[in-house]
């Protein structure tokens, strides 16, 4: 499996929460959380469309107006979601600056902002820079099975955890992969081209049989134009996409840790906050934070393939590989991989 999105920890395992997930194919990224970017370059930050917060608290979205920066003045949309309230906190931080000449402005950036409640439903507004980021309501809906957002590469879904106030984990699962064999290609005379990204998405949409592939260009001196996907099957293979569990600030409660283990069942990652060291449970039980044991025992719990403690408070900055050890010690049962240096 080749994976199509490529996570890393902006601010490594101690700083603010952000997780930046860039598109192997396409100049597009996807953040979790929005604590501190500032280690982001301006270029990567004009690539990301999607960000997914999982509460406002300010280590998880100070990062806003440094986006907010580096995006006005250029044609953009992005989506962002967040827990009950969150339109409303968008709305706030942008009614904090002036915008009394947007109406010169050639180009508009939009945000849609969606908040999602514990019912998983879901309420959508617009917030455009040549209105002045005047909120308009652009309707409801319910997020199914927790599925917030659904596109043909990948879908993200969420779940809701407690941490004295409504935060929310996502775990981002990727379609498909569908992989081409040069040789079985040759085998059937036909030529690579463009035509293959249809071939790819016919699949990925689940096309019937009889569903033609227009394939155009010469290959063995004859023409081919088309063919169906009922013949074409041959000439792929499809494999399972790779799924990435985000979750963090979330008190170490059973119904949370039935919620994480749902969400992130058999996920290829698991971010997981681990806040406190297993030693200091009391004081992470006071804080509503996970400790080093309970990332471990919920990361094994869920089945995951690799986890990746993150969000360690500063007190133990001379003690990460204890961290990492303490972890990595509840979560083993032979054979998984374990963390690495998933770090920009």
């Amino acid at each position: 499996m080749r994976p199509l999105l490529h996570p890393s920890l902006v601010n490594g395992r101690f700083g603010d929460a952000a997780l930046y997930m860039e598109s192997l194919f396409e100049r597009r990224a996807i953040l979790c959380d929005l604590g501190d970017i500032s280690a982001l370059s301006a270029r990567n930050i004009r690539r990301i469309d999607q960000i997914f917060v999982s509460h406002a608290h300010i280590d998880h979205f100070i990062g806003f107006d440094r986006l907010l920066r580096t995006l006005v003045g250029r044609e953009k949309e992005v989506r962002l979601y967040g827990p009950p309230g969150f339109i409303q906190r968008v709305y706030h931080k942008l009614q904090g600056y002036l915008w009394n000449l947007v109406d010169r402005s050639l180009c508009d950036l939009v945000f849609l902002v969606t908040e999602i409640n514990s019912s998983c439903e879901m309420r959508s507004a617009r917030l455009r820079l040549k209105s002045a980021f005047a909120c308009e309501d652009i309707g409801h809906g319910l997020a199914e099975n927790g599925v917030v957002f659904r596109g043909p590469a990948y879908h993200v879904a969420t779940a809701m955890l407690e941490h004295r106030t409504p935060c929310l984990a996502y775990a981002i699962e990727e379609g498909q992969h569908v992989n081409i064999w040069k040789n079985r290609l040759d085998a059937l005379n036909v030529p690579v081209g463009a035509w293959l990204c249809e071939l790819k998405r016919a699949v990925i949409e689940n096309r019937p049989d009889d569903h033609v592939i227009h394939i155009g260009g010469l290959s063995g001196g004859r023409a081919v134009t088309a063919m169906t996907l009922a013949q074409l099957r041959q000439v792929l293979s499809v494999t399972r996409g790779q799924k990435v569990a985000y979750i963090t600030d979330a008190a170490d409660t059973p119904a949370n840790r039935e919620a994480i283990i749902r969400l992130a069942r058999d996920a290829d990652i698991l971010f997981i906050e681990a806040n406190f060291r297993a030693a200091d449970t009391a004081l992470a039980a006071e804080r509503a934070h996970l400790n080093t044991r309970a990332a471990g025992e919920i990361a094994r719990a869920a089945g995951v393939k690799r986890v990746e403690p993150f969000h360690f408070s500063s007190r133990y900055e001379e003690l990460e590989g204890q961290m990492l050890a303490e972890v990595m010690d509840a979560f083993s049962d032979g054979g998984r991989v374990p963390c690495s240096k998933l770090t920009s």
